[in-house]
């Protein structure tokens, strides 16, 4: 099978003048319970956590940490990486929390960004000051909020566009640093996890989820399944990860290196495998690691755990 990139833009974008029928559909209900949402906040950061946990356990991945070691890291190891992913639990129950029956603002926007910052304390904290997930924060951070206040059930689509319209909102108090990602602005003229939010995840929408949805279709296991996901997102991805530690050859070595696997017909096949290994190994010699795409694909895991929720399972609270 061929893992060329899917285009799902007809069956996946809503209309971008006011809200459309399913959008109206999905709004929520004023009349729910506070001890349904408490538990329905509790459940979508358990969903983001072990998006995050699962991500990290995913093996072989180019470059990255997992199950084999550290990757192209000196500072990160798989335990490391699952302790973070567990302390993010109670920010992204605060964030589910804060989101209940609001709308995109300014006001949730800088609430969920406070709690955000006080996400990335905790997370250093643990990790003894090495930044693990501050760009999964903001990912997952505005996935869940955008979750928290939609219906059981809300497309994938539309929890994007919303999540995507808080993130377009001004944070007054925001700190001014001189991020990773500001510096690849500046250098290569290229946004990342910013960008990527405020234009409602195009990444996740229109290759990472119709990957995912194919894979499976096919037959495939999930391991291959989710590989195949990473691969995609790095095919098709600007990582701001990669551009920051090796500038752009080192850009143009993942991707065409991701596309090669997905012309061979992706991780399941001997050749695509093959390839991958050897993408591992050049990213390898370049000390980078496609860290931009692994937060994606946290966040595609996240909105396909999402689907699994219906209104009838929260019909008892």
């Amino acid at each position: 099978m061929q893992f060329q990139s899917i285009n799902a833009s007809s069956a996946l974008t809503p209309s971008h003048t006011g809200l459309t029928l399913t959008e109206r559909r999905s709004l929520p209900d004023e009349n729910k319970s506070p001890q349904r949402e408490s538990k329905r906040a509790e459940w979508l950061a358990s969903m983001a956590v072990t998006a995050l946990r699962e991500e990290a356990l995913l093996t072989p991945k180019p470059a990255l940490v997992d199950r084999r070691g550290s990757g192209a890291h000196v500072d990160l190891t798989l335990p490391l990486m699952l302790a973070s992913a567990s302390t993010l639990h109670t920010t992204f129950v605060a964030m589910a929390r804060a989101a209940h029956q609001q709308r995109p603002s300014r006001r949730l926007r800088e609430h969920l960004a406070a709690l955000g910052r006080a996400g990335e304390q905790a997370m250093l904290t643990t990790t003894c000051g090495v930044n693990t997930h501050r760009g999964a924060i903001w990912a997952l951070g505005l996935l869940v909020a955008a979750a928290a206040f939609s219906d059981p059930g809300t497309p994938a689509h539309i929890l994007a566009e919303r999540a995507g319209k808080v993130a377009r909102y001004p944070d007054r108090s925001a700190p001014y640093e001189v991020s990773h990602g500001l510096l690849v602005q500046q250098r290569h003229g290229i946004s990342g996890a910013r960008e990527e939010a405020q234009r409602n995840f195009p990444h996740v929408i229109n290759e990472a989820l119709p990957m995912l949805a194919a894979s499976r279709a096919y037959g495939l296991t999930e391991t291959h399944a989710r590989l195949n996901t990473l691969i995609v997102l790095i095919a098709h991805l600007s990582d701001t990860c990669i551009l920051y530690r090796g500038g752009p050859r080192a850009l143009q070595v993942a991707q065409s290196g991701a596309r090669g696997i997905l012309v061979r017909g992706g991780t399941s096949t001997p050749r695509g495998w093959e390839t991958l290994c050897e993408l591992d190994r050049k990213l390898l010699t370049y000390h980078v690691s496609p860290g931009g795409s692994a937060d994606l694909l946290a966040a595609t895991l996240f909105l396909t755990f999402l689907e699994q929720e219906s209104r009838s399972a929260w019909a008892h609270f």
